[in-house]
């Protein structure tokens, strides 16, 4: 019924073929991903090698080189250090320690030889200065014969190992650690601007706890062995300890800067009884190599 319409020329659709399917162009394509695939390497990224990755630094040598003794007494009456000679003394006893030769050679040689006396000085017959209840005790300090302190020695080498980091690596972590005095040094200025001055003050913490304010600031350099009981023994004796007024009185007058402050404070953690090293020196063996496991 309806006319059929003739689409004018400019408004039919033009009719393109249906182009082939260009095998080249996709074989082409093919070849070349085929090349990049034959070219790029499709490696698994591999763990890094050892050398890469930083490694922890090797423990401290703890390795025990050498041995020493200290002999401790305790002075009931006048003692007189420079004749060698206390009436009725009571033996505490022994302590054997180890010392660290590899770790901090100069510091164990220096305080051998302050236990063998060929520095021309000797802890023999010196008092324990200080005891700190419950952390650690003192001695070795320098001055007057006479009052149980150390003669300055005179044959000992400079010991630069106090300006290395690495102779501070261990801890004070336990009862029975040996170390030389740094920070609680105590000996008088005087003495410590003799440029001949060696120090050879130690300490050794008495537990039961570690002492962590000594650590980084004091050198390690060995462990009792044998003789913590002696230890413990020598930890208990009572020292002087002032009142609280007292010291807040003292912190005022060095405060306001007063030269008899740090005078007075010497007097304090002094043991009530008179404790001293009657006797040290080397004790030689066979071997004295040993890395006791339970060693700081």
């Amino acid at each position: 019924m309806f006319a059929s319409a003739t689409l004018s020329p400019l408004l039919s659709v033009p009719h393109y073929p249906n182009p082939k399917p260009n095998h080249s162009s996709k074989l082409s394509f093919t070849r070349r991903h085929l090349l990049f695939l034959s070219t790029s390497s499709l490696s698994v990224p591999s763990p890094l090698s050892s050398s890469a990755i930083p490694q922890p630094p090797p423990p401290p040598d703890t390795t025990v080189t050498d041995r020493v003794y200290m002999d401790f007494s305790i002075c009931p009456t006048s003692f007189r250090p420079e004749a060698d000679d206390c009436r009725d003394s009571l033996p505490l006893g022994r302590l054997v320690i180890g010392l660290y030769g590899h770790l901090v050679p100069l510091t164990v040689s220096n305080f051998k030889a302050m236990c063998t006396g060929s520095s021309g000085s000797s802890y023999k017959n010196t008092l324990v200065q200080k005891i700190f209840p419950g952390q650690f005790f003192v001695a070795g300090r320098q001055g007057r014969r006479d009052k149980g302190e150390v003669r300055p020695p005179l044959d000992l080498a400079r010991n630069t190992e106090t300006v290395d980091s690495r102779a501070f690596a261990l801890r004070h972590s336990k009862a029975g650690v040996v170390s030389l005095c740094l920070s609680e040094n105590d000996d008088d200025d005087e003495i410590k601007l003799n440029p001949d001055y060696r120090n050879v003050e130690f300490l050794i913490t008495t537990g039961p706890g570690p002492c962590p304010q000594l650590d980084n600031r004091n050198i390690v350099f060995g462990s009792v062995l044998e003789g913590l009981d002696v230890v413990t023994a020598i930890a208990s004796i009572p020292t002087y300890k002032p009142a609280e007024r007292i010291r807040q009185l003292n912190d005022l007058a060095e405060f306001l800067g007063d030269d008899r402050a740090p005078i007075a404070r010497a007097t304090w953690n002094k043991p009530l009884k008179t404790v001293y090293i009657s006797d040290c020196g080397e004790l030689k063996v066979t071997k004295p190599s040993l890395s006791p496991p339970s060693l700081p």
